[in-house]
């Protein structure tokens, strides 16, 4: 049973499907992944970043957040939960003047793997968004908002280019049951046609929580996948996605960061030129 904020999936295959990685012949291809990009919203790089890069960092930061109570002993290597309170004071404190603006994530989040590809794909100096986000779901958080809910990422950029692509970067292996990202099938077609048209009902920050309840709406289906260290997903700023509940049945911690670069010759919301902290209204 895959679930979101509780929310049940349905698993007919009118709801629920597969996301498909990009071929292995396609990814030197600059002119057919930008069609795949405008058909499909999304494109799926696995093996993308080395995994050793990505586990160190989930090591790193686990290890910043263990004198929290997150993790177990001896657990940081693996993000296990210690299933016990935790400091959430220091937990910010260590999150938002540490972590965040630090030089470890940093170096992950421009590393030549991820500028270098931006660069090549978008065929232009490119813009890193100084506002990143990194986030951790420890298994069994219940509640609306555990999850994230379905959204669209234009939404929150208003003050610059609908061009700006995200990235989401899953820091370990993250299968479906650790709270993996979902992408509704073909939502960025009728998004940006309301867009145009000016119809959109609900430009708030999150469309719903009810994720069956949307697939209904767009007689559409949830695109989910077991995502490995590595992986990343590159989509549009008009595709509506949202990530399922972490049930994990070994404990482990779902750590994952989404980031944003565009051309550095569009427009630039410049409220996203400072480092995440919680409370930014963002």
């Amino acid at each position: 049973m895959i679930t979101s904020n509780g929310y049940v999936l349905e698993e007919r295959p009118e709801r629920l499907g597969r996301l498909e990685p990009v071929p292995t012949s396609l990814r030197a291809d600059r002119d057919a992944l930008w069609d795949r990009l405008r058909r499909d919203g999304y494109l799926y790089l696995s093996d993308h970043l080395d995994p050793a890069l990505v586990r160190d960092f989930r090591t790193y930061y686990f290890d910043m957040l263990a004198p929290t109570g997150l993790v177990e002993p001896g657990g940081a290597d693996e993000g296990i939960d210690s299933n016990a309170d935790i400091d959430l004071a220091l937990t910010r404190r260590v999150l938002f003047d540490d972590v965040v603006p630090g030089d470890r994530y940093a170096a992950l989040t421009s590393h030549p793997s991820i500028r270098g590809w931006f660069q090549w794909f978008l065929g232009d100096d490119v813009h890193l968004h100084k506002r990143r986000i990194i986030r951790h779901t420890r298994p069994g958080e219940t509640g609306i908002g555990t999850a994230t809910q379905a959204h669209y990422d234009l939404v929150y950029l208003r003050e610059g280019t609908d061009r700006v692509l995200s990235m989401w970067i899953p820091l370990g292996d993250c299968a479906v049951e650790t709270g993996g990202l979902a992408y509704l099938e073909g939502s960025h077609h009728r998004v940006m046609a309301q867009e145009r048209a000016g119809t959109l009902t609900m430009p708030a920050a999150s469309i719903t929580a009810d994720l069956p309840g949307l697939a209904d709406e767009y007689d559409s289906r949830w695109l989910i996948n077991d995502y490995r260290a590595g992986d990343v997903m590159v989509h549009s700023a008009h595709i509506v996605h949202a990530s399922t509940d972490n049930v994990d049945p070994h404990r482990r911690i779902r750590l994952s960061t989404d980031i944003r670069y565009q051309r550095v010759s569009d427009p630039i919301d410049w409220r996203w030129q400072e480092h995440w902290f919680e409370g930014d209204g963002l």
